[in-house]
């Protein structure tokens, strides 16, 4: 009689008044039954609080894990590496064995390269805390040049059993039973082993006999499993054998509930007859990843298997976390490393267009442990040249590592001129795992070289179409201190929306300017929640207006055109919330960076000042000087392609976004 175990959906789906956000029901389509559960008795449920104790416990019926690894071979020598960290994995988890589907070695040489590579296997597998288990494949069995004298006729088969194991054997285990199969015993007529011909893919009259009283042996047992390494069952290359000879009798058996194998190096699931056929991709082996959702990646499985059904779960390769590694001190390591790496050197851009320039990039490790880095050059302008274009590294705890690079630009200044950010990936290199950190970007520098401008020149402006023009300031580039500051600028709207970024950098913490529906506002976070003053009266569109917010540390002030509009009082040791957004100018800025609720017309004469620079009604100036506290300011009087210059001591020349670009202020 044939069990059938349920393989497709088992609906518990909610109704959808009970879950309104919920937007999928993937967590509602089950591989198998609930698991069984029993009311609660006193002997086993215990609470102190009234009333009748409702909550089912689970059955106590014995339960236990497995993992299967698949091949390790085929790939690069270093693949060891992947199946060290599936061993890490799996001692985490601590199922009570591990079983292999063959391929453990690349193989395909004589003895004392085969040994070799046995040993470094069997090392890194004797890590394991449980027991685990051999299957034969080809990698293990095969012997190259076929032309060797000394090869004998069964190749490396008698070495595998000396070294790892039987060719073929079963085992019992909380009353279920264990088949390995091996599936490269080669043509009984000539000897050959070749998994590309049916011929040579057939079961022999042996094996086939220990499989027949192993699946007796195994008759009262919960469940039968059995392990090979080709998935002979697909057909193909591997012929009609296994359903004509294998497969009826497993179906007879009625108890066989999966066969495990690998080879093909990617997952795959062929159910039959409430046979559960299972080929799993790699620990290491060869991988080409390219549909890693899709099964083709470095994973493990793990079954967890109970009396009436199993579950089966594919895990990739590091991804499980030792929750006993993740401690406070780990934490506190890692934040150090969210620092951008340090740029020293500049691009030279000059009328003619960015020169050839050298920079030194330094990426330190404050942490105790070592870190790995990769430090990649990106840009969206084709006319860049980057050398090296990318640097891998390994800097020990407490020291730094320094890469040189060289930048030319074959091209001049346009609006398609990007500037180039390197960008820092590191792993925190922990005692048992790799923690990535994220990555960290530093623009390269750049510096003007431009002649003055004549006098006499013509005013400009910056000229924001209210859709997707701006100009940001990186946060790591503005470097805003904590206490007083000053912004203001000159604009003359096009027209006003209801909500209307000007000069910001608020994100539910920092600072901003707003012009929503042309009534000037400011605001503050300051001591956990924003402080704002607000102008009562609307400003016309088509005029130029000056508007400044002064934070003076124990008030909050708004002046419109040289005339405070409001003013609110402030403790001076609230502290102002801080984020690692852009600030803006021309828009508000959302949680992702991007600019948002976009200003429309032109905006002139931005200045940000670390002092109060005025404390009573003043006459605006026109034009706006630097003074020793000035962080920025932008005269918009002169632009390279899209690069703004900026006027101010620290040189923060930014490149704007859409087509932001300045036209007469008149």
């Amino acid at each position: 009689m044939t069990r059938v175990l349920p393989l497709l959906l088992v609906s518990t789906a909610l109704a959808q008044s009970e879950t309104p956000y919920l937007d999928h029901d993937r967590h509602t389509h089950h591989a198998n039954p609930p698991h069984e559960t029993v009311a609660p008795t006193d002997a086993r449920f215990y609470t102190t609080r009234p009333g009748e104790a409702a909550l089912p416990l689970p059955a106590e019926t014995d339960a236990f894990t497995f993992a299967v690894f698949g091949d390790r071979t085929g790939g690069p020598a270093s693949g060891v590496n992947v199946l060290a960290d599936a061993v890490r994995d799996v001692n985490l988890l601590e199922p009570d064995l591990v079983m292999t589907v063959g391929d453990l070695i690349n193989g395909y040489d004589r003895p004392p390269v085969w040994e070799r590579q046995m040993r470094e296997y069997k090392a890194i597998m004797g890590e394991l805390l449980c027991p685990w288990f051999p299957v034969a494949g080809n990698h293990d069995i095969y012997w190259r040049p076929l032309s060797d004298p000394d090869m004998p006729v069964q190749q490396h088969e008698d070495r595998f059993e000396t070294h790892f194991g039987p060719l073929w054997y079963s085992f019992t285990h909380k009353n279920c039973h264990f088949i390995v199969l091996y599936s490269d015993e080669g043509n009984p007529e000539t000897g050959e082993k070749n998994f590309n011909k049916p011929e040579a893919q057939k079961i022999s009259g042996d094996q086939l006999a220990f499989l027949k009283e192993a699946l007796k042996r195994g008759k009262d047992s919960d469940h039968q499993f059995l392990f090979l390494h080709h998935p002979r069952w697909v057909g193909r290359n591997y012929g009609t054998d296994w359903h004509d000879t294998v497969h009826p009798l497993l179906k007879e058996a009625g108890n066989v509930t999966a066969c495990f194998a690998g080879h093909i190096h990617y997952m795959r699931s062929d159910p039959k007859d409430g046979i559960e056929y299972v080929a799993l991709a790699t620990v290491g082996g060869h991988q080409p990843g390219t549909l890693p959702s899709a099964g083709y990646l470095d994973q493990y499985h793990l079954v967890t298997v109970r009396p009436k059904q199993v579950a089966m779960t594919a895990y990739p390769v590091g991804s499980a976390m030792n929750v006993r590694e993740i401690t406070v001190e780990l934490q506190q390591q890692m934040l150090k490393l969210s620092q951008p790496p340090k740029v020293e050197g500049a691009v030279t851009l000059t009328g003619e267009g960015p020169q050839p320039a050298e920079i030194t990039v330094t990426v330190a490790n404050p942490t105790d442990r070592p870190v790995d880095f990769t430090l990649t050059p990106e840009t969206r302008d084709r006319g860049w040249s980057v050398y090296p274009d990318h640097a891998h590294g390994r800097v020990r705890a407490g020291g730094s590592q320094s890469v040189a690079m060289r930048l030319t630009h074959t091209a001049g200044v346009d609006n398609g001129f990007d500037p180039v950010v390197l960008r820092l990936s590191q792993d925190y290199l922990a005692k048992t795992t790799r923690y990535a950190v994220p990555d960290a970007e530093a623009a390269v520098p750049i510096k003007l070289d431009l002649p003055p401008l004549p006098k006499g020149a013509e005013n400009l402006a910056l000229s924001l179409d209210g859709q997707d023009d701006a100009l940001p300031v990186p946060s790591p580039r503005l470097k805003l201190p904590q206490g007083p500051f000053t912004v203001e600028g000159w604009f003359r709207a096009d027209g006003f929306g209801p909500r209307t970024g000007l000069l910001a950098k608020t994100e539910s913490s920092e600072f901003g300017i707003f012009v929503s529906d042309g009534k000037p506002s400011a605001s503050v976070h300051l001591g956990g929640k924003y402080r704002e003053v607000q102008s009562a009266e609307a400003v016309p569109a088509g005029e130029w207006t000056h508007v400044a917010m002064v934070n003076a540390g124990d008030s909050l002030s708004l002046y419109v055109n040289g005339t405070e509009v409001g003013r609110t009082t402030l403790d001076p040791q609230w502290p102002r919330k801080p984020n690692d957004l852009p600030f803006v100018i021309g828009a508000d800025v959302a949680r992702d960076g991007r600019p948002t609720s976009h200003f429309d017309g032109l905006v002139d004469e931005v200045r940000v000042t670390t002092s109060a620079v005025y404390t009573e009604n003043f006459e605006p100036a026109r034009r706006l000087d630097a003074r020793d506290d000035t962080v920025l300011l932008y005269h918009f009087d002169r632009e390279v392609g899209p690069i703004q210059v900026d006027a101010g001591p620290r040189g923060l020349h930014e490149q704007a976004v859409g087509g932001a670009s300045l036209r007469p202020a008149e």
